[in-house]
């Protein structure tokens, strides 16, 4: 077979079959001209760019007039005999992929078919005919981390340089500091940050063990295990030194925990990392927590709130005094909650202020003010501090002592509004947590006006959204289910990583604090009591939010089931 991609048609130009399939106006492609001319692109190129066609689109018209076969590669399975033909250095560089062979034929996956230099230089490596096929760039971008793992083409070039037989790179011995800020060892790492904020991780765990390095994403609050190539453990001691010299870190101390802090732009967007580095058996674990301001700055609807529970927290963040607290375990979005809050609300005529450990995000028109206990700068004082400064509105990262407790308290009381987090399971624990760290039941019941507990629940995927008639007898009991209704799941595809979810919603729990409740808390009855008491104002369990969500097909049974408890 030809190694060449077949010349198109002289008389069936890409601009030809833009007009004759009628998917562009000539004024657009004139504007994919005009730029193809500026830039000195192709006009393919030049429309992708401009947003005019999607790729896939595109890749159908290139394979019409090229005679060059499109294929969806999200589902192929390659042989790792078939993976070994071509060197890693080629099919990263080069971006092309070796999918399957026949005889003395190659068939390679390609976005590109006009790069003819790449597929002679297939032919002249393997000495075999070369078949191209068209797939889209995210298609053939997967393919290469998933069969040659991240980094691949920059761990062989730090390889070519580094004798096997020698010690793991930057052990005792050897330089940190030139190790950590060889070239090869900057992109590696900045190629392990970028695939993270291009798969929507919010953490990056790297985990050292005996014979090999872990590098694991965390994406919609579940872990899943990147592709790493096995010469990675070499260069672990590097990688990490690199890490900790961007986070300001003493590269050189291994025996004690150390934060820090990177700012990174992907893409034009601002990417804050929280770095932590501990000690472990065999070497440094580092976990990197990403803060994406693109990805925090909801509206509390957006978030997953419902209609009614958001006009009652709407109610409870307009007050012009009380303590407003979001409460559930790490990571169910509290903190975002309590930022789409302050959005909602911020504006010309409020004093906002924050005191925060650490302050997450930045907002425009929130004056915000970091926690250092280095210098006794605790969420206690930074209070007291700020009380001075004339503020409407007030948020604390978290209560965690009775002290910060008390001093929330005593500025709600003189006329301010607090808003802070929690860690207590439902809404209505929130009172009795804060009567166990030791305030006075009546201070709570006079200032406090609601509490909301909430969770987060992955989203179904939509690209891969399926309905099925469940079985009853395998719903909990007190899920109302109405025979013949549909639910929804994701069965699973290349959007998804396979997993049937893709993104996050929120549930709540909102307990708003009536004269009723108050009476209770000071009365000190138990949470139970609480939760009786609240639905008279409305309040439904998180478990009742999870179901609604459920039955609207946003999320799943297994997933509301995961997060609740009855």
């Amino acid at each position: 077979m030809a190694t060449r991609t077949p010349p198109p048609d002289p008389k069936v130009t890409f601009e030809h079959l833009l007009l004759k399939q009628r998917l562009l106006p000539e004024d657009k492609i004139a504007e994919a001209k005009a730029l193809q001319a500026t830039e000195g692109l192709r006009l393919d190129r030049a429309v992708v760019q401009l947003g005019l066609l999607e790729e896939r689109q595109v890749l159908r018209l290139m394979s019409e007039q090229l005679h060059i076969p499109m294929m969806d590669l999200s589902e192929w399975e390659i042989a790792a005999d078939v993976l070994q033909i071509l060197p890693t250095k080629t099919v990263f560089r080069k971006r092309i992929v070796p999918i399957s062979r026949e005889g003395n034929t190659i068939r390679v996956a390609t976005f590109d078919p006009f790069d003819l230099y790449a597929l002679d230089d297939v032919r002249m490596m393997t000495g075999l005919n070369v078949e191209a096929v068209l797939a889209s760039r995210d298609d053939v971008e997967k393919l290469i981390k998933t069969h040659y793992g991240l980094g691949g083409d920059t761990l062989d070039e730090l390889s070519a340089n580094d004798d096997d037989s020698g010690p793991v790179r930057g052990e005792a011995g050897d330089d940190l500091l030139e190790a950590a800020q060889e070239a090869s060892v900057i992109r590696l790492v900045n190629e392990i940050i970028i695939e993270a904020v291009q798969e929507r991780a919010s953490d990056i765990h790297i985990e050292p063990y005996e014979h090999h390095m872990s590098i694991r994403y965390r994406i919609d609050g579940v872990l899943h295990e990147a592709s790493v190539p096995p010469q990675m453990n070499r260069f672990q001691a590097a990688i990490i030194s690199r890490i900790k010299i961007l986070a300001n870190l003493n590269i050189a101390e291994r025996r004690i925990p150390q934060d820090g802090r990177i700012k990174f732009n992907v893409g034009g967007r601002q990417i804050d990392v929280r770095v932590s580095v501990i000690p472990m058996l065999f070497g440094e674990g580092v976990v990197m927590r990403l803060l994406d301001k693109a990805n925090v700055l909801f509206t509390l609807t957006q978030l997953g709130m419902d209609g009614d529970t958001y006009g009652r927290f709407r109610g409870l963040i307009e007050r012009p005094h009380g303590i407003v607290l979001v409460t559930g375990p790490t990571g169910s979005g509290k903190t975002t909650t309590l930022y789409a809050s302050l959005n909602e609300i911020v504006g010309p005529t409020l004093k906002v202020l924050t005191v925060e450990d650490p302050v997450e995000y930045h907002l425009q028109g929130v004056n915000q003010i970091p926690v250092d206990h280095k210098v006794g700068m605790t969420f206690e004082a930074g209070l007291r501090a700020i009380l001075r400064h004339d503020p409407d509105v007030v948020m604390i990262g978290e209560i965690r002592d009775v002290e910060t407790a008390r001093a929330a308290i005593q500025a709600s009381l003189t006329g301010h509004l607090v808003l802070s987090t929690l860690h207590t399971n439902d809404a209505a624990s929130a009172a009795t947590r804060l009567v166990d760290m030791g305030v006075e039941p009546f201070l709570i019941a006079s200032s406090l006006a609601g509490a909301m507990a909430q969770r987060l629940v992955r989203r179904i995927c939509p690209k891969c959204k399926t309905s099925y008639e469940p079985d009853v007898a395998k719903l909990p009991k007190d899920f109302a289910y109405t025979p013949g209704d549909k639910l929804h799941r994701g069965e699973g595809c290349e959007n998804c990583r396979k997993s049937g979810y893709r993104g996050r919603y929120g549930i709540y729990e909102l307990l708003t604090v009536d004269e009723e409740i108050a009476q209770m808390i000071v009365a000190r009855e138990s949470a139970p009591r609480l939760i009786a008491a609240g639905r008279h104002t409305g309040l439904r369990l998180l478990r009742e939010d999870g179901w609604d969500k459920v039955r609207k097909g946003l999320t799943t049974v297994d997933e509301v089931l995961t997060c609740t408890a009855i």
